[in-house]
This record gives structure tokens, sequence and C-alpha cells, in this order.
């Protein structure tokens, strides 16, 4: 059974705790604390304080000692969390949780805690984010820049009681310019602004309507880190700020986001699209899952030195012109054998990936012939792709979403507002984006068009 329950401190007259942690590195899930600094604060002054340093059980790399001072050779004798989570569990429990980029400090906590079976949950203020708030103008918020730019001396920076001691006195200061209670809205356990990163600003989160598109994350210097789809914004983006992954990455992504900002879509499909051409254009470092959604494979058509026409499946390198492209290469071999046939094209001028050469007897067919099957065969391909748009809900009640494809590839994209004549094709081409498709964006459109035919207008 937990040895702890879940509890909350009183919002009226609250107690708060101020943390600071060392520890081996930033994974919460592969690192472990080093050393821990308390200090309880009533509202008006620090009441009591306590450290200590903490058994990692396991080796403190190189970097982490030459920032903070502690080698392995101090923590030998130290006590593990296990030893000290009880002690710890009672220090925090029904108390306000406050640190300097308080979600690092809570998250290893919280979760070494849970290791040992305590189960705590409290509310938790950031210190970062209550300065931006009561102590605008300065150009960094870490712990040591504002400290220095305020006059608060930091003794022991770097080390947990140092750190902790720092952060009571910025504590100190932001209740006394707290003039509009702000740290009391900040409380309300459903306040938005408690789950996001410390530096993305509350406007551009309070800004995302509730509607279909595409969200942008911003690094400090404004370029996009992360694109994003979503059938509902601000519920998509909250999605990313809550939940138990504690993976390097994920915790390295987070710190990293400094902004937020969105473009509306008509629908599901209009933000795929979005995403996607986004995504190709920007290519984001957080990106990973669409950057590699493209085929692997293709159908081409070259001319031997003899004048001979042939057709090959192969691999798909960027930026070769193919007849057709495939996911798979088996679909391409099944393609090209069951096409092959049906034009009575001879099969020593096919090949089937490497290796594949047919021998034969017989005598080759006639050029014309020959070289007549193939171009026919590659006109049918071309025949079966289609031109055509495609219609849906818009941003607005009256407006429509439309997506045109031409000759089976991806022209582009926009809205169309309530006088545009469906009649008037050259008009309507005029007023989408022009956009440059992929195979991954013309398999959502196609599946789209096959669910929904009555949504197809053809293009004559």
């Amino acid at each position: 059974m937990p040895k702890g329950t879940k509890s909350a401190a009183s919002l009226n007259q609250p107690t708060y705790t101020i943390v600071d942690i060392e520890t081996t590195g930033g994974s919460v899930s592969n690192s472990r604390i080093t050393e821990i600094a308390i200090i309880c604060h009533d509202g008006t002054k620090v009441t009591d304080r306590w450290s200590s340093l903490v058994n990692p059980e396991m080796d403190i790399p190189l970097h982490i000692t030459a920032l903070t001072g502690i080698s392995n050779e101090m923590v030998e004798q130290a006590p593990t969390f296990e030893e000290l989570a009880p002690q710890i569990f009672e220090w925090l429990n029904a108390k306000v949780f406050i640190a300097h980029n308080v979600n690092f400090d809570y998250s290893f906590i919280k979760t070494q805690l849970a290791n040992y079976g305590f189960v705590w949950d409290v509310p938790k203020l950031c210190t970062v984010r209550l300065s931006r708030k009561l102590l605008p103008g300065f150009s960094s918020y870490s712990l040591g820049k504002l400290c220095a730019n305020i006059g608060i001396a930091i003794t022991d920076r770097h080390r947990a009681l140092g750190d902790a001691e720092a952060t009571a006195q910025l504590f100190s200061l932001l209740l006394a310019k707290d003039e509009q209670q702000l740290i009391k809205g900040m409380l309300r356990r459903a306040s938005p602004e408690q789950r996001l990163p410390a530096h993305v600003p509350l406007g551009d989160f309070q800004a995302l309507p509730q509607q279909p598109g595409v969200y942008y994350f911003h690094n400090q210097e404004g370029k996009v880190i992360y694109v994003g789809k979503a059938v509902n914004l601000k519920k998509r983006v909250a999605s990313h700020f809550v939940g138990h992954n504690e993976s390097a990455r994920r915790q390295h992504f987070l710190k990293e986001i400094h902004g937020i900002s969105f473009e509306r879509c008509g629908s599901e499909l209009m933000a795929l699209l979005l995403e996607c051409s986004e995504i190709q254009r920007l290519w984001p470092i957080y990106n990973s899952a669409l950057k590699s959604a493209e085929p692997k494979f293709g159908l081409y058509h070259y001319i031997s030195v003899s004048g001979y026409s042939h057709l090959a499946v192969g691999r798909l390198p960027k930026q070769l012109k193919c007849a057709k492209v495939f996911d798979r290469e088996v679909d391409g071999l099944n393609f090209l054998a069951s096409q092959s046939k049906a034009f009575d094209i001879d099969q020593r001028f096919c090949r089937y990936g490497k290796g594949s050469i047919f021998k034969s007897q017989q005598a080759l067919p006639d050029l014309e012939t020959h070289n007549a099957a193939i171009e026919k065969l590659l006109d049918s391909i071309g025949e079966q792709q289609p031109s055509f748009m495609l219609l849906d809900t818009g941003r607005e009640p009256n407006e429509r979403s439309c997506i045109w494809i031409e000759n089976g590839e991806f022209y582009g994209m926009g809205y169309l507002s309530p006088g545009e004549q469906l009649f008037d094709m050259a008009g309507i081409k005029d007023c989408l984006t022009r956009v440059k498709g992929n195979h991954y964006m013309m398999q959502l459109v196609m599946t789209f068009a096959q669910r929904y035919p009555q949504n197809i207008k053809l293009i004559s």
C-alpha cells in the first residue's frame, strides 16, 4: 500500500516549500538526485530549512561534478533516496512546492518518491514564470542572472542549499510585489499556466482556438522547432505538457519551447496537409515521423544505347523522376508484371529489382513496335491520374476549403469565399496557394476522396 496519500495545501493560508535539487543528469528516467535542499516559508518569512547529499547509487558524470562540485567520493557515505524518502515526504506533503523552473525539480522528486511507494501530489509554483510577470524586462530569467540583476547574492551556486536560499529570497521579493494576487491565481489547480513550460507566455496558449489547425513551437530565437496538427488546437497543445514521459529528449524539448503560434484550418484533412507541407518546408528539429513518410520504390523508364525502351523497379533516389511510386517493392514488382503482360512487353526489357535479368534465345522484338508498347503502358499510367477539386468545410460557416489535384499530382489548396463560382475553374485555381505536394499528401487526399465522393468536383 502507498505510504502517503494525495493531498493539497490550503490555498487560503498556504505553507510553501522552496526546493532545489542537484542530479546526475537531465533525464528523470535515467538520472538520480545527488543533493536536495528544502526551505519552509509561511508566506512572510523562512521558518525552517533542511538539506542533504544523496547517494544516487550510480556514477556522477565528470561534467556534472565540474558544474556542481559534487563527486562520487562526496556521496559515497550519504543516505540513498530510499532512506530519505519518508523524511522528504514529510517535509513536502500538504505544502505548495516552489522551485526555479519548477517542473524539473517536481518531476524528479515525484518520480523517485513514487518508486518507493509515496503518492505525492501538491500545488506548485514556478519562480521563473512568476518573475516574468512581476519583474518584467530582463533579458534572462535564469536564477544566476536574475539574482545578479536584482541584487540577490548566491553563495554555493549550483549547490542545492545555495540555490534554494537564493530562490527563497527571490520568492519573498515576489510576494511583496504581488499586489494583484497573481500567486493565488497561479495556484488554482485547474490553471493551464501551471502546465506550461516555464518560458511559454500564457497569452500564446490562451490565444489557441478550439478548432482544427496547425500549431508551431518556437525556440528562444523564434525558430520553429516543432509543427503539429490538431482537431482541437487548444486541447492538443495542452496535451504536450501533461503525462509522465520522462525521457531526456522530452525534457530538453519542453525547455526549448519559448513561444506558440498557430494557423486555423477548415477541417482535419486541411490541417494534415498543411502540417505535412510545413514540415517539408521548415524541417523542424523535433519532427521526425513525416520526414520519412515518402515512398521508397519507383517504376523507371529509360532507353538503352541500342534504342530499346526499358522498364525497371528500384529504389527511389531523391529528385529522380519516375513513372509511378510505391511504398513497398513488392507492389512495384506486381504492377510491372501485370502491366507488361497486359501490353505484351518482352520480359527481357523489364528489370524486377537487382540482378533480375531475363535471358532468351529468341530474336529481339521490332524496335518501333516494342517502344510503342511501352509508350502505351506509360500513357495508361498518366491517364489513370485524375484531375479534380476536393471541397470541404471552411474556417467560417460560409467558407469552403478546396484542394486542387491536377493529373494525379498535388497542386495547391486554400479557401473559397461565398462569392466564388465553382464553374470558374481558372478563378478558383488563382485563389489557391501553390503547395509542393508529395506521396503522403496524395494518399491523404485519395483516401478522403474515396470515402466522400460527393465532395469531388472534376476539373474539365
